[in-house]
């Protein structure tokens, strides 16, 4: 049985990691290195590093802090924000990383999935997917969470599936940020959908609901930030509990 992922996610805007509410009212949450190097000493299992405004600001992801950020770590690293084609996925994999995320860019031009899975292979291509319930449809969101589509979620995932995706990143912008806990509903049902890794983001809060999403859900990982960020939950603390609750997890 594999693993469950505990995956913390550093949102970055001008160099420094931020955190918000479902998309909103962001906060400074301190240095992307000091805490990528933090979180692989505590064991966590990947790190995902979102360059949140490289897209609406028509810009590529910032080559020098990820290449600062591979530097300090020894866990599989994922890189989203600005990555429109080839070229872009090439720099960012010199420059150290494992695998790339990609939301806005893929749904315009989904063929770009399939240029990436054949050039780099299915496991360096994550589809993140931004959902928000609209008139009670799952709905596919853009920029950030600025731009409603008309796509229904699970259509546009399964699709990404289709096309080479190797997981999807699905983050629920209605539980985004709240504390609430994840999205388990929208989660479980796109599980049974899909055969490709799901990521759940959005919403976590305490150890109660990594568990729960683990087991109600039976997604493969679970990404959270403010949380790690914050002190609120300490990694070791949340796999020790998670292995307590018969999870399968890296210790």
């Amino acid at each position: 049985m594999l693993t469950k992922r505990i995956i913390p996610c550093l949102d970055v805007q001008d160099g420094r990691t931020v955190k918000g509410v479902n998309f909103v009212e962001l906060k400074d949450a301190g240095d992307p290195v000091e805490l990528a190097a933090q979180y692989a000493e505590q064991g966590a299992d990947e790190l995902v590093l979102l360059d949140i405004s490289a897209t609406y600001e028509n810009r590529k992801t910032r080559l020098d802090l990820v290449k600062e950020i591979a530097r300090q770590i020894n866990i599989p690293f994922t890189i989203g924000g600005g990555i429109g084609e080839l070229a872009d996925a090439e720099a960012l994999l010199q420059a150290g990383a494992d695998k790339v995320s990609i939301n806005s860019a893929a749904y315009k031009n989904p063929g770009l999935i399939d240029e990436l899975a054949r050039q780099f292979g299915s496991q360096f291509v994550v589809v993140a997917i931004d959902t928000k319930n609209f008139e009670g449809v799952p709905t596919v969101y853009l920029r950030g969470g600025r731009d409603k589509t008309d796509s229904h979620t699970f259509d546009w995932a399964r699709q990404a599936q289709e096309r080479g995706a190797g997981e999807i990143l699905l983050t629920s912008m209605d539980f985004d940020g709240t504390k609430k806990g994840f999205d388990i509903a929208t989660l479980a049902e796109l599980n049974e959908k899909l055969e490709i890794p799901i990521i759940a983001s959005g919403g976590a809060g305490n150890i109660e609901h990594f568990i729960d999403v683990f087991k109600k859900a039976q997604v493969d990982g679970a990404l959270a930030a403010s949380v790690f960020h914050y002190g609120e939950i300490l990694i070791p603390e949340l796999k020790k509990s998670m292995h307590q609750n018969g999870l399968p997890v890296r210790i």
